[in-house]
């Protein structure tokens, strides 16, 4: 008997009913069509949705694994899914019911400033100078404090039919925060910024999505307590918007992401207005399958996480070495052998500014010293006094090796935080470097083995191109970001085009358009060919199962059907 036909046996669901709620997915069924009285009854998540969503991919999945052979060129879920791709609901409140949603705001949240629609803050809030996507004004910001507040907005969301955008620190690159054509609701999470709990004898504290990682860190050390959160994406960036991207940062070679276990359980508020928590604060569980993994990437398309219980590490002793290199190959070719020899675990961060960078950082940066304008390899080595003593000199032979000309340690702590601090500030020195220059910040990770090759042909690609740049990288893990300067719309255009044609090489090198940007508005297109028609399709039964009226961040994470995707 088929896991279906046994659900419903046990369940007492006739088949007449399984046939119909298969028609129902496959036409997209319309939700609400006909104004805000007619919605669903989502008041508890509408859990049977959520049923037959898993249920259907198991009874046509497994269908589809036994008769078909899976196609050569697609992604890694190969295999061709339903014939009826999954649709979304776009039918959106009129602008009469958008006055409405924004007064019955104004009735829920009296106090001043708390519901802004002045069009230069609309606006601002739907924007970023750093990114290249279009943007659009949102109709209204609400400033949120608490979850009950999330709850609140989300509540006049659904019952107008209005999406909502969720704001943050602001530092996404990828269009995560543009305002949805239609006009939509922007909560602002960054006034939810408290820690709530430090429980220094687990290891673990609890903060709410406004909270900036450097500010925790900052606190911590304040407080005394010798422990500190190891991801590190870009300044400014706040708890919420981490784990909504999926982030990493410097630290990732030795810490690992935010898919890891970073995040014990997050608090969310469901497109039904529901508040969940994904699990209690035990260091592991085997309880269910992982449901707050579901939320860490999902971009805010599934609910908006109000608080997270943070997993924090020791703070362990470390010193920053520098080495300079003939060209980038031999730089990159070195990393790997450093991180394979016993003393690669006292490697904290690995990290490369190309030539291009470090004149970027001499010239438009924050550098108290000129450095030499080579291609650059910063280690950052963690331990107790001998091991770094001894992980430095294995580190040293390595490189030497590999054609480094040059190995130094910072010859103080404020040196070795200010040469960090540049490169954590790579955009904004390369934006100075050329001044009037815009940015295109790309993403591209492949397996470690396959970085000198992706890097190689890279710049050369951007040398035949006449396209200015620089090129930082998180090289321990196969990440690198190459900064693309235009300034008009002929270097733009050849911008893009190099753009796509990096994506794709590193997606042919069995790697990802994103390593830690997340997908937002950008990487929409890239994802039928890294992940698959299959696994997209998955995403996409997901969320509608979850958001059927689709209000939660749409236009984002989830690529257009395929047939329009492939523009490049």
């Amino acid at each position: 008997m088929s896991l279906a036909r046994r659900f419903l046996a046990r369940t007492g669901l006739s088949s007449i009913n399984v046939a119909r709620s298969r028609i129902s997915a496959s036409r997209g069924a319309k939700w609400n069509s006909t104004g805000p009285t007619s919605k669903p009854a989502v008041g508890s998540i509408n859990r049977e949705r959520i049923i037959w969503a898993f249920l259907l991919v198991a009874s046509t999945g497994f269908a589809v694994q036994a008769t078909r052979r899976p196609k050569e060129s697609a992604g890694p879920s190969a295999t061709s899914p339903n014939h009826n791709p999954v649709t979304f609901n776009t039918e959106y409140a009129s602008p009469d019911e958008l006055q409405k949603a924004i007064q019955e705001l104004r009735q829920a949240f009296p106090e001043e400033d708390r519901v802004v629609t002045e069009p230069e803050t609309v606006k601002d809030y739907g924007s970023s100078d750093n990114s290249y996507h279009p943007s659009t004004p949102h109709a209204v910001v609400v400033r949120a404090q608490t979850t009950e507040d999330v709850v609140k907005v989300v509540n006049i969301a659904r019952k107008y039919r209005v999406p909502i955008t969720p704001y943050g620190g602001a530092t996404s690159l990828e269009g995560h925060f543009s305002g949805y054509a239609s006009r939509d609701i922007c909560i602002d999470m960054s006034g939810m910024d408290k820690i709530l709990d430090i429980h220094e004898d687990d290891g673990d504290l609890v903060c709410q999505a406004g909270a900036k990682w450097e500010d925790i860190n900052e606190t911590l050390k304040e407080k005394g307590i010798p422990l500190f959160f190891p991801l590190d994406p870009g300044p400014g960036a706040t708890i919420g918007g981490m784990i909504g991207t999926g982030c990493s940062g410097t630290n990732a070679v030795r810490y690992g992401t935010a898919k890891g276990e970073w995040f014990l359980n997050v608090t969310v508020v469901l497109p039904s207005g529901e508040v969940i928590k994904t699990r209690r604060r035990a260091r592991k569980s085997s309880a269910g399958f992982d449901t707050t993994k579901l939320f860490i990437g999902a971009e805010g398309t599934l609910g908006i996480v109000t608080e997270a219980t943070l997993r924090l590490a020791p703070v362990i002793p470390t010193r920053v070495a520098m080495a300079q290199f003939p060209n980038v190959d031999k730089a990159v070719s070195a990393v790997q052998e450093v991180l394979n020899s016993p003393y690669g675990p006292h490697l904290q961060c690995v990290e490369l500014l190309d030539d291009q960078m470090m004149k970027a950082m001499n010239v438009g940066g924050m550098a108290d010293k000129q450095y030499p304008e080579k291609d650059t390899l910063l280690f950052k080595i963690q331990g107790a006094p001998q091991a770094i003593k001894e992980t430095a000199a294995v580190v040293q032979e390595i490189v030497t090796k590999h054609g480094s000309t040059q190995f130094e340690f910072a010859a103080t702590d404020e040196e070795a935080d200010n040469l960090w601090q540049n490169r954590k500030y790579a955009l904004t020195s390369t934006l100075s470097w050329i001044p009037g220059a815009r940015g295109w910040t790309t993403d591209v990770c492949v397996p470690p083995s396959c970085l000198p090759r992706l890097v190689y042909e890279t710049k050369r690609d951007l040398t035949d191109a006449g396209i200015t740049s620089t090129i930082v990288g998180h090289v321990g893990d196969g990440n690198f970001h190459a900064l693309l300067l235009f300034r008009n719309d002929e270097e733009f255009k050849k911008v893009s085009d190099a753009v796509h044609r990096m994506v794709h090489r590193a997606v042919d090198l069995d790697g990802s358009c994103t390593g830690e940007h997340g997908v937002g508005i950008g990487k929409k297109e890239y994802l039928y060919d890294e992940l698959g028609e299959g696994t997209v399709a998955l995403m996409k039964t997901l969320k509608k199962a979850v958001d059927p009226l689709n209000i939660m961040n749409p236009g984002k994470l989830y690529p257009d059907p395929l047939k329009e995707s492939k523009s490049h």
